[in-house]
């Protein structure tokens, strides 16, 4: 079965992190809510407390096919703030599997040099973090290995080109349908 991480952080966009984690187990992906904080409950940037699956330190990751990042304030920032997630993605990174941010998640991306000479796309006001990426402000950009989102109102086009890029078009068309999208 294909895998999957979500990584929170307090201050997170609740939309971005649960509706990507729905539609990647809609799509038959084993996806993981992991925080990165010291408690798997996390409250997100609207007050909403979701709780996490596990502990950054409690999974291995050497089999994920996807490393994620949902975007919100101050979440994005306190998950670029944390070296043993930064370590994780950079591993992903050089293997080649996919990484990917959504809003202002980029941000930790374009600081790790993920972006350079990359399309990318991210929440308005956060293209000076997308270190040398081709800023094209769309929906959401995949090149190569990275897919990066534009913000919450486009989680499902978010959710759906990492479903594709997992699993594939087709089912990301029948997610899609189920979803009435």
């Amino acid at each position: 079965m294909k895998k999957a991480y979500l990584f929170l952080a307090t201050g997170f966009e609740e939309t971005e992190a649960i509706g990507t984690v729905d539609i990647l187990r809609r799509a038959g992906i084993d996806a993981k809510i992991v925080s990165i904080m010291n408690d798997k409950k996390v409250c997100g940037a609207h007050g909403i407390p979701v709780t996490a699956d596990a502990l950054i330190g409690e999974l291995d990751y050497s089999d994920a096919d996807a490393l994620i990042l949902p975007g919100g304030m101050p979440g994005a920032s306190n998950l670029n703030n944390c070296a043993p997630l930064k370590k994780l993605l950079t591993e992903q990174y050089e293997q080649k599997r996919l990484v990917a941010a959504i809003c202002a998640a980029p941000m930790v991306l374009g600081g790790l040099s993920f972006l350079k000479g990359r399309k990318a796309t991210c929440y308005p006001g956060f293209e000076e973090y997308l270190t040398g990426a081709k800023v094209t402000g769309k929906e959401v950009e995949k090149d190569g290995n990275v897919i990066t989102g534009k913000g919450p109102g486009l989680l499902f086009d978010f959710g759906l080109a990492l479903v594709t890029a997992i699993r594939g078009e087709s089912v990301a068309e029948e997610v899609a349908d189920g979803l009435l999208y």
